[in-house]
Formats: C-alpha cells, sequence, structure tokens
C-alpha cells in the first residue's frame, strides 16, 4: 500500500473552509487551512479521488521540497540537487510556472521559471548528457514554484489545467461563472437537495450542472479528458480505474426538479448542450422565459440562486434591472430562499429587500458579494443594504 504524503488543494479566496469540509467528507488526513488552500494528507489513491472529487479545488499539487535561498546562486543550487530523474525521464519534457511574492531577489515570475528550468536541464545534462525538453501543452510533469520572501516552496502539479475545466462546457456564453465558483456558493447557500432549485439567468448552464451533480452526488471531473499526473512515471491506471469506479458508484438519484431560464433562445440552446455533455438532461430542463414575466410554480420550498449581469462584461441599465429583480422576487416568488451573487454592489441596494446573509468573494479579480434574501409571504421592501 502506498504511504501517505503531503498535498496542497489550491482554491479561491473564501473558499478555505468549504474545501476543507470536502476534503473532510473524502476521507484526507491531518486537513489545515491556509490562505487560498487548504494541505491534507492521503495516498496515490486519494490523491486521483481528490482529483476527480473536489467541487472547490483550482489544482493539487504535492509538495517535494522547502528550502530559504540567500541569493540567486543558492536558489538554482537548491534546485539542482533535487532528484529531478526520479520524476522525469531524460528524453521526457516540463513546464515550470512560477509565483514570486514579496522577494528582494526576484521580481519577476517567469525569470524564476527561467532559473528553475536551467536546474532541470543542467542536472540532467551533467548525469545522463542528455536533456528533457520544455513543453508548453502538454508536459509529462509539471512544476510549481512558490516563492514568498526568501523561502520556496517547490510542489509537482497533479491537475494540470485547473480543474474548473470540467470536460461539459463545449459553449461558453458572454461572462460565463467559472465552475468552481459556481459549485461553491451552491454548497455557501446550503441548499441540501430537498427541495427545488432555479435559476432563473441560468446562461449556459453552468451553476444548474454544478447544482445537478452536487444533487446526485456526482463527482465534478469525472467527464475531463485527462490529469496531469496521468503523465508521472508512478502512474498506476489500474488504482485510477478502481477509484473511478468507486467514485461513480456513489451516485445517487435526485429527486425534486433543478430547472432554469434565459430571454435568450440562442443561450439556451447552448445550455442544453453543455447540460447534455454532462449527462444530466433527465436531472436539468431549462426554457427560454423571461425571469420578470414568470411567477414560482407551486407553494412548496424553493432554492433561487442566480448571477445576473452586473455591468462589467455585460452593458444593461443596471439600476432598472435590479429594481426588477427585487419586485420579481417579491411579488412572484413568496416561499423562496433567493441567493444571488454581483460584483456591483451599489445595485443590491436597488433590489430593496432584507438581506440575510452577505459573503464577501472575488468573481475572477472582482470583488463581489454573495447575498441571501429569504422571501415570504407579504415581504416588504424594508431594508436597503
Amino acid at each position: 500500500m502506498d504511504e501517505n504524503f503531503k498535498m496542497v488543494a489550491k482554491t479561491f479566496y473564501g473558499f478555505e473552509d468549504i474545501l476543507s469540509k470536502e476534503l473532510l467528507t473524502l476521507g484526507a488526513q491531518n486537513i489545515e487551512k491556509g490562505s487560498r488552500s487548504v494541505s491534507f494528507y492521503g495516498d496515490k489513491g486519494f490523491m486521483y479521488k481528490a482529483n476527480l472529487s473536489l467541487r472547490t479545488a483550482i489544482k493539487i499539487l504535492k509538495p517535494i521540497r522547502s528550502f530559504k535561498f540567500k541569493d540567486q546562486d543558492d536558489f538554482y543550487n537548491n534546485l539542482y540537487k533535487i532528484n529531478w530523474e526520479k520524476h522525469l525521464d531524460k528524453d521526457g519534457s516540463f513546464l515550470v510556472s512560477s509565483i514570486v511574492f514579496h522577494s528582494e531577489i526576484f521580481n519577476h515570475s517567469k525569470y524564476v521559471s527561467q532559473k528553475v528550468k536551467d536546474a532541470v536541464v543542467d542536472r540532467f545534462r551533467d548525469l545522463f548528457k542528455k536533456r528533457p525538453d520544455v513543453e508548453l501543452k502538454v508536459p509529462d510533469l509539471r512544476i510549481n514554484i512558490h516563492i514568498n520572501r526568501n523561502t520556496c516552496n517547490v510542489s509537482l502539479d497533479s491537475s494540470g489545467e485547473s480543474l474548473h475545466k470540467r470536460g461539459y462546457k463545449a459553449f461558453a456564453t458572454v461572462a460565463p461563472i467559472n465552475e468552481i465558483l459556481a459549485a461553491g456558493i451552491i454548497m455557501m447557500s446550503e441548499w441540501n437537495a430537498d427541495t427545488d432549485f432555479l435559476d432563473p439567468m441560468c446562461g449556459g448552464g453552468t451553476i444548474l450542472i454544478e447544482a445537478a451533480m452536487i444533487a446526485s452526488n456526482m463527482a465534478p471531473n469525472l467527464n475531463r479528458n485527462e490529469f496531469a499526473f496521468e503523465k508521472w512515471k508512478d502512474w498506476d491506471e489500474d488504482l485510477f480505474q478502481v477509484i473511478e469506479k468507486s467514485v461513480i458508484s456513489k451516485i445517487i438519484k435526485f429527486e425534486h426538479k433543478i430547472y432554469g431560464y434565459d430571454i435568450s433562445g440562442g443561450v439556451i440552446k447552448k445550455a442544453i448542450e453543455n447540460i447534455k455533455n454532462a449527462e444530466l438532461e433527465i436531472e436539468i430542463s431549462v426554457e427560454k422565459k423571461d425571469f420578470f414575466t414568470t411567477s414560482k410554480e407551486n407553494d412548496s420550498r424553493l432554492h433561487i440562486l442566480f448571477n445576473p449581469p452586473y455591468d462589467k462584461r455585460i452593458s444593461y441599465d443596471i439600476e432598472d434591472l435590479y429594481t426588477k429583480i427585487g419586485d420579481t422576487l417579491k411579488n412572484n416568488y413568496a416561499n423562496s430562499n433567493v441567493w444571488l451573487i454581483t460584483s456591483n454592489i451599489e445595485a443590491l441596494k436597488h433590489i430593496a429587500l432584507h438581506t440575510s446573509k452577505k459573503i464577501k468573494l472575488y468573481n475572477s479579480n472582482l470583488e463581489s458579494k454573495l447575498v441571501n434574501y429569504d422571501i415570504y409571504e407579504g415581504s416588504k421592501k424594508k431594508k436597503k443594504i
């Protein structure tokens, strides 16, 4: 049996608690929250399972070395000493990604990546008279460098492309929501899959798809084309298939309705295609409808979550749009638990409903708010944000 080793799951600001809960549920050990990251321990099979199953992780890193350095030569020497041949063949390929914080020695991440590349290549040349190539698209090994002041953490990237690339999104719409962000806000909204779920401005269907996967306990990355660890020297395809089969066996049937509207017929066609790619046509329904002309379908409790335009990448009369959102919710959607995310904090005032919760998040690099309105019979415009 493989021994446990340390891993680090990278995530968005504000998602550390949600990611920690995901890891605990999966069975991770020694979980510790960091800033936009959560560290944990597990074996190789757990690394495979984490990549398949985590909804709010951007990528899973495997740290292999941490050191302090006093200058650029010291930095190079420490990297040269790493047993790179354990991880990479001499005729293989690799890619380095670097990030630098508060360093007096390095002020550019690309220069750091170049120094790392030199150290790796020089070691192989000295040992084997042959060197691996740098490959930008599909390298055999992805090396992740994180520098904070004079400390360098060296990790192997087990995921490859960001884990938000689930594999189902064939068609993107204008200003699409990131899949990880969508999954995270659904979990933050504390929807327990015990009510119907509506996205009234669904766009390409990302929020609906993530909600359906959560409700059915479907791992988010089952449709993904590949992970970086599939090119590692210790890749175990048989073990991966066992893990994948186990993850698939945990999918359950969802009893409630998940549905969405969008005012654009073209956008609805894209949503339908994305939903089909995610193999969730039975679980999700979408229709071309103007949310402002709709009403709640029945008296049962309804969970509403959406990402309305906020005048950054889509141009609207924001004051009018958000006023209509508030009026429609108040007049047509009694007995609903409503959540929306926006980066236009001023626009929220025009909804003119009392907020039950406000959570600070980031949508890409835009500071945003995830807000909650509990709409009940006779809700009034009593308090603005």
